[in-house]
């Protein structure tokens, strides 16, 4: 040791720190320190005292190995599969981050007249302790570089983990060790021979991930402290700043699920509630019969309403409209022309299609009614509006005058299109091909 006083070499330097060490009680850091002490003490017992410079740092220490470069490796795995074997019930548990580099010292003496170190190679070591988290093991890239070379296990035992920057904005590239027992990236299968081994293994990977636990959740409290105190340094401006970028993504994001909820709660009229509707407008005879008399439109007369003359019943007034319309539906071509996929109709379908016409025309309705008819389970829209799904009756649909598109599918693959002119009180009856 006297030989290399005040000399610059280079050295391995294993710098470790005790995971919230000033957070606990007295009894609490002296419970962990012992330990840390003990399980230290073993790592390194196989170095020779005069190839090693221990340093006390209070919440850890700073071994400087001045001998084979690979023994800072032995030491580190070593002191880990300590930790990890401790049982996870005592309290406080002992976590330690681990840092280790290879860089340039000067051997000194301190106010006690010890050996001591001190330089570039001891603070990288430092630095890159501080990237690890609990239970982990960090390298340097020039440690790497030197350690890899030595043996192919050596270098199978290294994960990069990229560059990392310290407080005074140094790149630092750092490199993850294997767990401890691992002579490769590989881990061996751990097969218990009995029910305690199992329980056993059970209570150490639930102690690593509590670790983790802790670990992570001691990283979430620092952000959260340092972004609140950034909030309350900040000024008014900056202030509203922060509460914007984190209110507008929150408002938008409500406004879009509450506009998706609305659309799913579009309601569907169906079939039963349409035709209850159609037979509640149909009024008693006496009303029917004070109704005046509408004037007979040519272009609107296939199957739309009759005139109503107020001298009539309304049974006469039923017959006579549907005479004239199946007469008007034969001698018009453009009317044979537009409903040609159409099937006849049906003595039902001409009931149903006259007491929609009736109803519009006593209760003065500017509406128009398109009545499909197809198996159960087909679906109707008028101008890609989807208006409802067809059961055991027919579908009537209330659309105002004008010219209209209507589709009716199936879920068999049939497919019908059809526009149809609407006027005031007409109705229509719709019954694609595919529907037989």
């Amino acid at each position: 040791m006297e030989e290399r006083g005040n000399k610059t070499i280079m050295c391995s330097v294993f710098f470790l720190d005790i995971v919230e060490y000033s957070k606990k009680s007295v009894a609490g850091q002296i419970s962990l320190k012992d330990r840390f002490n003990s399980y230290l003490s073993a790592a390194i017992r196989d170095v020779p005292m005069t190839d090693r410079i221990i340093l006390d740092t209070g919440d850890g220490a700073a071994i400087n190995f001045l001998g084979d470069v690979e023994d800072a490796l032995k030491a580190a795995l070593s002191l880990r599969e300590s930790l990890l074997a401790e049982d996870p019930n005592v309290d406080p548990p002992l976590l330690v981050r681990m840092g280790i580099n290879l860089g340039p010292v000067r051997l000194v003496r301190d106010i006690n007249g010890q050996p001591n170190i001190v330089g570039d190679g001891i603070n990288v070591a430092q630095r890159v302790m501080g990237f690890a988290d609990a239970a982990q093991i960090l390298v340097s890239r020039s440690y790497y570089d030197a350690v890899s070379r030595l043996s192919p296990q050596y270098a199978g035992m290294f994960h990069y983990q990229g560059s990392r920057t310290d407080k005074h904005v140094r790149e630092h590239e750092v490199y993850a060790i294997g767990y401890p027992g691992d002579k490769t990236t590989h881990r061996g299968a751990i097969r218990p021979e009995s029910a305690e081994q199992a329980e056993s293994l059970l209570a150490r990977l639930m102690g690593r991930a509590e670790m983790v636990w802790r670990s992570s959740a001691a990283k979430l409290d620092i952000l959260i402290e340092h972004l609140t105190t950034r909030f309350q340094q900040a000024g008014s401006r900056q202030r509203a700043l922060y509460v914007g970028i984190i209110a507008v993504p929150l408002v938008l994001i409500i406004a879009l699920l509450m506009n998706l909820k609305r659309h799913e709660e579009i309601p569907v009229a169906s079939t039963a509630m349409v035709g209850k509707q159609a037979e509640n407008m149909i009024q008693p005879d006496s009303a029917v019969a004070s109704v005046a008399s509408a004037p007979a439109d040519s272009g609107a007369t296939a199957k739309g309403a009759t005139p109503v003359h107020p001298q009539t019943t309304s049974k006469t007034k039923t017959k006579k409209a549907a005479g004239s319309k199946k007469a008007k539906v034969a001698s018009s071509k453009e009317t044979k022309d537009r409903h040609a996929e159409v099937q006849p109709n049906t003595r039902t379908q001409d009931v149903v299609e006259n007491k929609t016409a009736v109803a519009a025309t006593a209760n003065g309705s500017s509406d128009a009614y398109i009545s499909v008819s197809c198996r159960e389970g087909a679906e109707v829209f008028v101008d890609g509006a989807r208006k409802g799904r067809i059961g055991s009756k027919p579908l009537v649909v209330a659309v105002p005058p004008g010219p209209h598109t209507v589709i009716v599918s199936h879920t068999s693959g049939g497919i019908y299109t059809q526009n149809v002119e609407m006027n005031s009180g007409k109705s229509v009856h719709i019954k694609p091909s595919f529907c037989d």
